[in-house]
């Protein structure tokens, strides 16, 4: 089997885990406090930091689920060392950027805050309802942001898996 299907495979599985992990896996609590900083007043890091370690603690055993099924059934050449730099390269960027100041922060640095703050109230052309208040979205900049970033990630995973 050549790196490059092995490289395919292991993509593919770790994409569809990923969105199992980041949607299904994922508790609302999580969701709702893995960014909390001590920057912004009522918040706690220490809360913060909790709810993402254990949001990136069960996406990367999802991961690592979906991941040891593909490698079994379609037999494929995979080390350890491979897969423990690939699924800890992966757990790390996705820690990094979803404690979202930091996210915020590189979309700062690469002129893309209007887009960060896209579907949002902060955002000039935020959507509204009938009534003119906001209507929240799914569709949102920092979404995007985030789910790129990610991405960007599990191909770096899948690339080390498939090369080591």
């Amino acid at each position: 089997m050549t790196a490059a299907a092995v490289f395919a495979a292991v993509f593919i599985a770790l994409y569809v885990a990923h969105s199992v992990g980041d949607h299904w896996v994922q508790s609302s609590h999580q969701a709702a406090h893995k960014g909390e900083n001590d920057r912004n007043p009522g918040q706690s890091s220490r809360a913060g930091r909790i709810a993402c370690t254990l949001h990136v603690l069960g996406l990367t055993i999802t991961k690592g689920i979906a991941l040891a099924a593909v490698v079994l059934v379609l037999d494929l050449p995979v080390t350890v060392t491979g897969v423990v730099a690939g699924l800890g390269i992966d757990a790390a960027t996705h820690w990094w950027a979803d404690r979202r100041s930091t996210l915020a922060w590189l979309a700062k640095v690469t002129g893309k805050t209007e887009f960060l703050s896209l579907g949002t109230p902060a955002h000039p052309a935020h959507p509204v309802n009938a009534e003119g208040g906001y209507a929240p979205t799914l569709g949102t900049g920092a979404y995007a942001l985030d789910q790129s970033f990610h991405h960007l990630f599990l191909g770096v995973a899948a690339l080390l898996i498939a090369a080591l």
